[in-house]
């Protein structure tokens, strides 16, 4: 039985009118076609909802049962109507927010008190993401945008550069490097390095392997982790060095320190990614906020 919500609204009004005419008068609508949407819901439940009375339109008690429940039903339609058009309107519901696990510390402090006043009324789910998960959370619609490093570079995601993380070496610190404040390029000849994974199998696309062909520098990897936190882990260990972005200094464990490198301004981009046929009011808000957390 398919009743839609014009009929029920009809009924109410009556209900609560307990007159045709007026009811028609709130309705906006003369009072011959609403008779005939009274008569129409009675004949396709098959039981009357009123008994016409000089004093108006008494409920019959299969009125009374669908009254209290038609109100209810038309309260929940208005409501879903009101929420639907706030989240249109970008005012309410719920964004998913990946974060590659290097940047949580560093900017989830600064960015999640920018989103709630941004989008007082969205609920936000934050999850993290890791240089070997990122893509698919992404593209699976695990998370609806993506705070990556580096940006993901395929036709389906869009990537939009927010910031920029500086890079910075990363070394035990009772190795003589750590006395000097500014490390040259050319000391990390033969040293030992503990590499991030590259954007793809391709190590032409490492911001690191880049910096060191042009400064003609050799490295020798002697493992290759997924993570920021682990390299620095490695690193602690006096397995090697490790090039990372300026966020790993946040949270690092003691024992370790960061220098600049002389002369290298290179960083790695931090962009906001999602996929290019999702289109979100919260969106835009988001790539704001994540702009002034990395500034």
């Amino acid at each position: 039985m398919a009743i839609d919500l014009k009929s029920l609204r009809y009924f109410v009004a009556v209900a609560e009118t307990r007159s045709v005419g007026k009811a028609a008068e709130r309705l906006h609508m003369a009072q011959p076609p609403l008779s005939v949407q009274i008569r129409n819901l009675e004949a396709q439940l098959g039981t009357p909802l009123f008994v016409r009375e000089p004093s108006g339109m008494r409920l019959t008690d299969a009125g009374s049962a669908l009254f209290a429940r038609a109100r209810e039903a038309l309260a929940l339609a208005r409501e879903g109507f009101e929420a639907a058009r706030a989240v249109g309107a970008g005012r309410r519901g719920r964004l998913a927010v990946g974060y590659m696990f290097s940047l949580g510390y560093a900017v989830l402090p600064k960015l999640v008190p920018l989103l709630h006043r941004a989008l007082p009324e969205v609920e936000l789910q934050f999850v993290e993401m890791s240089a070997a998960t990122y893509e698919a959370q992404i593209v699976d619609h695990k998370v609806a945008v993506g705070l990556c490093m580096p940006p993901l570079q395929r036709p389906d995601i869009t990537s939009t550069i927010v910031g920029m993380q500086p890079l910075r070496l990363a070394m035990p610190a009772r190795t003589p490097l750590a006395r000097l404040a500014s490390v040259p390029m050319q000391r990390l000849q033969g040293q030992k390095l503990i590499a991030l994974p590259t954007l793809k199998d391709d190590s032409d696309t490492s911001l690191v392997t880049g910096l060191l062909r042009r400064h003609q520098v050799t490295m020798q990897v002697v493992e290759r982790v997924e993570t920021v936190h682990a390299a620095l882990a490695l690193v602690l260990a006096g397995e090697g060095y490790a090039l990372v972005p300026l966020c790993a200094t946040v949270g690092a464990p003691p024992g370790v320190v960061f220098r600049k490198l002389t002369g290298v301004t290179e960083g790695f981009d931090v962009a906001v990614c999602r996929r290019h046929d999702l289109h979100s009011p919260f969106t835009e808000p988001f790539i704001a906020a994540a702009r002034q957390a990395l500034r």
